[in-house]
């Protein structure tokens, strides 16, 4: 079997060697234009040499660029064909050789052009309204059917005629339209193939700029510092960029001009006249441009270029004024003299002059363009003043002034007469029109005045018055006076009459008109008033027979009515009236008669029985509206409102109601009652510059009359504080500062002093003692005799003990810490030096007082050592304790309290009974056994004598002192004085014992108070 196998491939392999098989992969090949692709050729048998060869059987060697050929063994060939184009098409034949031997086969290349957009720019851009070409160039092989789509839908060239497909595959749009704008899908297919590729296209329509000028005019004055604003709106597409041009140049932001943003407003800055023209808006995009015309017209506002000031003398012929004036549109120009105008009855023009002419021939005016003049003839004196030349137009005017100056001769103006009486100086005032100034003299009888004679007499000059004083002594006085005034241009005389004046004549009572309580009495002025104002009227009524009773009243403007009040009730009054100058007082009226009207009641009186009168009916009413008059106050906003009481209606008046308000609001201000016997009320706080309203009403029994009613303004409010212009007394900020800084000082001196002479402490304590070496007033004593009384009183007590420290050598040197007073527990632990002393004393309850048994420590913590003082009392006499006491010192002892000496240093009492006892200190002193009583005190000697502590050996200090003053006293310190004493380990030596006693670092002074315990002992003493 092996062997038949075997057979069977050897017959195999001859057969192959025997030919050579060749075969191509791929057997045909469509390679699109651009792309690549390789041919494999492999041979079946031994092939030497195995070649490609081109369509045109050119054999393809290996270094070709485009074709490349390469061998990967025996067997095999590769064929490449890279970036195919049209020329790269054809049969490629594979050609395999061996020897003698040769086989070949070959491929189909077909190079085909895939769907390929050559050009299809987007976006296409066109005008509106012009014929569009949307081009889309395609490619390939065959030729691709070309379709073109608008928002998702098939363009229907046969539906819409605007629409074309050209043979070039371009879409055409006739007369374009925005709406045509958009998206557009260029779509190539190939049917052959199924091929299809689409480009998309953007067509945009531009629209050609619209502009429109906001105004085509625009107006502006000139020299105004005022800017002119032209603006355009253009429209389009693209947005179109504006910009302006004057004479054809393009104008710029910059110091003349402004641009907005978008150059749609050109601000001309400071128009001038030369800015006025043509402006054009330009407005430019894609699709082109458009211009619009704006017109400035500038004008210009009147301006009066020449105006001189004129002198002319009195009946010269004429004078000329002349005014120029320049503007845009031409002015008119106008003159005026006080309240005359003269003007033209037309613009001037340069060919027709206007003419004004007044009635009276003597003014004219003529007007030629921009120049006016106005001619005066025959001057007078009364032509002289300002003259107002006017140039006006449609913009604006100019008003400038001309002095007119009219030389003349001196006019003498002003009353003849004069009145007066002897005694009252009278003023006879000349005065003077002329000019140039003139001189003024007074004469009389040909003399000038004043003469050397005359006494009486007084000038005084003014520019343009002249008064002459005269104080008339007697009749001679009165008579004619000459004024003469002179000047360059001539002089005038003029007499003036000194008149005696003389009192008034009667008023004429014309009418009385009665009520029930008063009555108005009218009448009419005198006929002569006697050359002066009437002053005052007084008028006097009566009853028959009885004596009169006067008042008078002042004068006032236009016054015919007179009111009496105070008058009863149907009675008969007589009235007369008189008038009062400064000459004195006239002759008084014919009387007039009259009588009050009753007062009238109403009321009703009803019964079951009717009376024979059933109804009495007496008339009572109302008053009558009170007469007001206002007063204006210093103070422009406070006013004094009068009234005058009328008719009361035949009731008493109960009061006057008052109200009043400004009158712009609505609301009154609350109502003020004035007491009836008022005549006034005064209205303050007001406010300035403001019109009032003030109602005043009377109420009696019957109701309340008509209100009487006044209006007022109060006055402008004044630039100054009143009170400062009146010297006003108000206090200002600074001097209520000092006040209550100066009670606030009293009350602090107040204050110290109470605490000097109460509490002994204080500034003033503290300067009494440091300065002056005295304690304050029963200072020591005050103490002693409270804790003596308190013995007195209750004999429960236990004893008063007090330990006072003080330095060596200095009696009443203070030196420690402040003394403890009534609350500080004395036997409690303190901080204490390492040398400190105990001192103790001892009390017994049940003993006399004279023993001490219990230790005391001391509350002071001072490396000083001072000698120490114990002073105890006892409320009644007891046995004495096994204690080393002298009986005869008990007298002094009891008598110590009243010779003792007031110390700065005694300390405040301090109640010992219920405070524990004091630990006993590093340094313990040996108990007290007995204190030493003292001898009777002595003010005579250098230093008093003071009970001490005695040691065992029964020594005296002489610095321990319970009587007599001390010689040191004045340089004792106040009570709380820190400054430490310095007496550490010293001995103290007494003159008349030599004893020492040597008491280390006490530095505490201690007070006891009485506990409650029994005392049996009725003696007093103090150790």
């Amino acid at each position: 079997m092996l062997q038949i196998r075997d057979l069977i491939w050897g017959l195999l392999f001859a057969g192959c060697a025997a030919a050579i098989q060749v075969q191509i992969t791929p057997t045909q090949g469509e390679i699109s234009v651009g792309e690549s692709k390789f041919f494999l050729c492999e041979v079946v048998g031994d092939a030497k040499d195995i070649d490609w060869y081109t369509p045109s059987g050119e054999k393809i060697l290996p270094n070709r660029p485009d074709i490349f050929v390469s061998r990967g063994d025996e067997t095999m060939s590769t064929l490449t064909i890279y970036h195919a184009n049209v020329d790269s098409a054809g049969i490629y034949k594979c050609v395999a050789r061996n020897g003698d031997k040769e086989a070949q086969a070959t491929v189909q290349v077909k190079i085909f052009q895939k769907i390929t957009f050559e050009s299809a720019p987007s976006p296409q851009e066109f005008n509106e309204g012009d014929d569009a070409d949307i081009v889309c160039d395609v490619v390939s092989s065959p030729p691709p059917t070309i379709i073109w789509k608008h928002k998702g839908s098939r363009i229907q060239v046969a539906k819409d005629v605007r629409f074309k497909i050209m043979d070039n595959g371009h879409l055409q749009i006739r007369g374009i339209k925005k709406i045509d704008e958009g998206m557009y899908n260029c779509e190539a297919r190939i049917m052959a193939r199924g091929e299809i590729d689409f480009k998309m296209i953007k067509v945009v329509v531009n629209v050609l700029p619209t502009i429109r000028a906001r105004l085509s005019e625009v107006n502006a004055t000139a020299d105004t510092e005022i800017s002119a604003l032209l603006a355009c709106d253009a429209d389009g597409f693209p947005e179109p960029t504006v910009t302006w041009a004057h004479n054809n140049v393009v104008l710029e932001t910059g110091n003349k001009y402004s641009l907005s943003d978008d150059g749609s407003e050109l601000l001309i800055k400071s128009v001038k006249k030369v800015d006025e023209g043509d402006y054009t808006c330009i407005a430019k995009n894609k699709a082109g441009e458009k211009a619009e015309e704006v017109s400035l017209n500038v004008f210009v506002k009147p301006r009066i270029t020449y105006l001189s000031n004129q002198t002319a003398s009195e009946f010269e012929e004429q004078v000329t004024l002349t005014c120029e004036a320049s503007g845009d549109p031409t002015p008119t120009i106008s003159w005026s003299f006080q309240d005359r105008v003269f003007t033209e009855g037309e613009q001037a023009s340069w060919t027709r002059p206007d003419k004004y002419e007044s009635l009276d021939r003597n003014i004219m005016v003529r007007s030629h363009a921009r120049v006016s003049s106005l001619t005066l003839k025959n001057v007078l004196f009364t032509y002289a003043g300002q003259y107002l030349c006017t140039a006006s137009n449609s913009i604006g005017q100019d008003i400038k002034q001309l002095y007119l100056e009219v030389r003349y001769a001196p006019k003498i103006l002003g009353p003849v007469t004069v009145y007066t009486w002897e005694g009252n100086a009278a003023n006879i005032s000349c005065e003077v029109e002329a000019y140039p100034g003139a001189s003024v003299v007074w004469f009389r009888d040909g003399l000038q005045l004043p003469s050397a004679n005359t006494t009486n007499l007084k000038i005084y000059n003014t520019p343009t018055i002249s008064y002459l004083e005269i104080t008339p002594d007697s009749q001679n006085d009165f008579g004619s006076y000459n004024c003469t005034a002179t000047n360059v241009m001539g002089s005038e005389s003029k007499e003036f009459l000194l008149i005696q004046a003389e009192v008034p004549s009667s008023p004429e009572i014309e009418q009385v008109e009665p009520f029930s309580s008063t009555a108005v009495v009218k009448f009419e002025e005198p006929d002569s008033m006697g050359g002066v104002p009437i002053i005052k009227y007084r008028v006097e009524w009566r009853l028959p027979g009885q004596d009169w009773t006067g008042k008078e009243h002042y004068a006032s403007d236009d016054m015919t009515a007179i009111t009496i009040v105070g008058l009863k009730p149907e009675t008969t009054y007589e009235v007369k009236m008189s008038a009062i100058n400064g000459k004195g007082e006239g002759e008084s009226s014919l009387p007039s008669t009259f009588k009050t009207e009753p007062v009238r009641y109403s009321f009703t009186i009803s019964s079951e029985t009717p009376p024979p009168i059933a109804t009495t009916s007496v008339a009572l009413r109302e008053p009558s509206a009170p007469m007001l008059e206002v007063k204006v106050q210093e103070r422009g906003n406070t006013l004094k409102v009068n009234w005058i009481k009328q008719d009361d209606g035949g009731s008493p008046i109960k009061h006057y109601l008052v109200r009043y308000k400004a009158k712009h609001v609505s609301d009154w201000k609350p109502e003020i009652r004035i007491p009836h016997n008022s005549e006034y009320v005064m209205l303050s706080g007001l406010d300035w510059n403001t019109e009032y309203e003030v109602h005043v009403v009377a109420e009696n029994q019957q109701g309340k009359s008509e209100p009487g009613v006044i209006s007022f303004r109060t006055a402008t409010d004044p630039t100054t504080i009143p009170d400062a212009v009146d010297g006003g007394s108000g206090l200002g900020t600074g001097a209520i500062v000092g006040i209550l800084i100066v009670v606030f000082f009293l009350l602090l001196v107040g204050v110290d002093v109470t605490c000097y002479f109460l509490n002994k402490c204080g500034l003033l304590m503290c300067i009494a003692v440091n300065f002056c070496g005295k304690a304050g007033p029963g200072a020591k004593s005050k103490d002693m005799e409270e804790g003596q009384a308190a013995f007195t009183k209750d004999e429960s007590k236990e004893p008063i003990v007090e330990v006072r420290t003080e330095e060596e050598q200095t009696p009443n040197q203070g030196g420690g810490p402040t003394e403890p007073n009534e609350t500080t527990p004395l036997t409690g632990p303190e901080p204490a030096a390492a040398d400190t002393t105990s001192t103790v004393v001892n009390l017994l309850p049940s003993t006399a007082t004279n023993s001490v048994a219990e230790s005391l420590s001391t509350a002071q913590s001072s490396p000083a050592s001072e000698t120490t003082t114990l002073t105890t009392s006892a409320s009644s006499p007891t046995k004495a304790a096994p204690a080393k006491a002298s009986p005869k010192n008990s007298p002094a002892a009891q008598s110590s309290p009243l010779n003792a000496n007031t110390q700065p240093d005694v300390g405040p009492l301090v109640d010992l009974s219920d405070t524990p006892k004091a630990p006993p200190s590093s340094n313990p002193t040996p108990p007290v056994s007995e204190p030493v009583s003292p001898p009777s005190a002595n003010a005579d000697g250098p230093q008093s004598q003071r009970d001490t502590v005695k040691a065992p050996d029964s020594t005296q200090n002489k610095d321990l002192q319970v009587d007599g003053p001390a010689k040191d006293a004045p340089n004792a310190l106040c009570t709380d004085s820190t400054t430490p004493a310095h007496n550490d380990g010293k001995t103290v030596k007494d003159d008349s014992t030599k004893g020492e006693t040597e008491v280390k670092n006490a530095t505490a002074e201690v007070k006891t108070v009485p506990n409650e315990a029994p005392q049996t002992n009725g003696n007093e003493s103090k150790a």
